[in-house]
C-alpha cells in the first residue's frame, strides 16, 4: 500500500504565486529539449461531438516525477472537469492526485511566460492582450515575471468584462493596464502580444503587427479554430510547444498550411530546444516571433510537482491508500 495525497482545490488554493510556476517549467521545457517524452493531446469525441474526453502525458526524469492531465468536457452542461495523477518517474509510485482545474490558468500562464523569455526582445515592455478570463490573467501575471512592462492593452469582445479585468489587474501589476475599445488599439505599439480567448476566428489582424513584436497563442488547441490569422502566422518563426501537436491540432498553423501561405518547412523548431540551447529563437530584433501555445502535459506535471512538494511540507491534502498492482493483481 501507498499513501496518495489528494489534493482539492481548496488545498492548493494561495499555495504557490503565479509566478512561482515560471522557473519549473521553464525547467520542464529544457528537459524537452534535451529528449524528455511528451505527447500530444489525445482527444476523443463522444456521439455527434457533444462532449470530449481529453488526455496527455509527459515524463520529466531532472525532476524525478511523470504524470499527465484528463478531462471531461459535456457541451450540454457547458463545463469541463480536470484531474492531474503524478507519479514518481523512478519508482512509478502514485504520488497525488489533483484538482488540475484549479492550477490551469498559473502553469499555462507559466508556459507563456517562457515563451516571451525565449522568444521576446530583452527590451519588450508593452503588451497587448486579448482575453479577460482566468487565463488571459495567468498569462499576463507571469509574463509580468520575465519583462519589465509598462503597459498592458487588454481587448475582450465585452466592454465591462475589459473594464472589470483591467481595473483588478492595474492593482497587481506594476505596469499601467488599460481596457481598450478595438484589437487594432491592443495590436499598436504592441511589443507582446498575448492571445487567451475562446474564439473560433483569428482576433486581430497580423499586418498590424509591428516589427519584433513577440506573439504567444494559447487559446487554439483544435485544427478547425485560430486565434491568430495566416498573415501571422507566415510573418512570425513560427515555435509551438509540441511538434506533434501543430501539425494536428493547432488550428493557426494546420489552415496556413491549408491555404498556402506557409510551407511544411515553415515550423522553426519547439520551444524546448530553444530554452535547451539547441535551435536559435530571434536573430535579430525586427524578427516577428510565435509561441504557439496550445497545451502540454510539460507544464501540467511540473506545476502539480511543485504543488505536491509544497503540500507536503504545508501538510496539506488529504492522504488515500493505494494499491500497487502486485498486491491488487494477485490478491497478496
Amino acid at each position: 500500500m501507498t499513501e496518495v495525497r489528494i489534493l482539492s482545490g481548496e488545498d492548493i488554493e494561495g499555495l504557490a504565486s503565479p509566478e512561482e510556476y515560471v522557473d519549473p517549467v521553464r525547467d520542464a521545457y529544457r528537459e524537452r529539449g534535451q529528449g524528455a517524452p511528451a505527447n500530444p493531446p489525445e482527444i476523443l469525441f463522444r456521439r455527434n461531438r457533444s462532449g470530449m474526453l481529453t488526455s496527455y502525458g509527459a515524463i520529466l526524469p531532472g525532476a524525478g516525477v511523470m504524470g499527465g492531465y484528463m478531462y471531461g468536457s459535456v457541451f450540454e452542461e457547458g463545463d469541463s472537469w480536470f484531474v492531474i495523477p503524478l507519479f514518481d518517474a523512478d519508482t512509478g509510485e502514485l504520488l497525488a492526485l489533483i484538482d488540475g482545474a484549479s492550477m490551469n490558468p498559473f502553469k499555462t500562464g507559466a508556459a507563456g511566460a517562457v515563451g516571451v523569455d525565449a522568444l521576446a526582445r530583452e527590451d519588450a515592455k508593452h503588451v497587448g492582450l486579448f482575453g479577460s478570463g482566468p487565463q488571459a490573467r495567468g498569462q499576463i501575471k507571469a509574463t509580468a515575471s520575465v519583462r519589465d512592462l509598462e503597459t498592458v492593452s487588454v481587448y475582450s469582445p465585452t466592454r465591462p468584462h475589459r473594464e472589470r479585468f483591467a481595473v483588478v489587474l492595474d492593482d497587481y501589476l506594476e505596469a499601467d493596464v488599460m481596457a481598450v475599445n478595438t484589437s487594432k488599439q491592443a495590436v499598436a505599439n504592441a511589443d507582446v502580444v498575448i492571445t487567451a480567448t475562446n474564439s473560433p476566428e483569428p482576433v486581430f489582424d497580423g499586418s498590424l503587427l509591428q516589427e519584433g513584436a513577440h506573439v504567444t497563442a494559447m487559446g487554439q488547441y483544435l485544427p478547425d479554430t485560430r486565434e491568430i490569422d495566416a498573415t501571422t502566422v507566415s510573418r512570425g518563426i513560427y515555435v509551438p510547444d509540441l511538434r506533434e501537436r501543430a501539425t494536428s491540432l493547432a488550428g493557426a498553423y494546420v489552415q496556413a498550411l491549408e491555404e498556402g501561405v506557409i510551407d511544411d518547412g515553415h515550423l522553426h523548431a519547439e520551444l524546448g530546444e530553444i530554452v535547451a540551447g539547441k535551435a536559435p529563437g530571434r536573430t535579430t530584433a525586427d524578427d516577428v516571433t510565435i509561441f504557439d501555445c496550445g497545451g502540454t502535459a510539460l507544464e501540467t506535471v511540473a506545476g502539480a510537482n511543485l504543488l505536491y512538494q509544497k503540500a507536503v511540507a504545508d501538510g496539506r491534502g488529504t492522504l488515500v491508500s493505494f494499491s500497487p498492482a502486485s498486491e491488487a493483481l494477485t490478491g497478496r
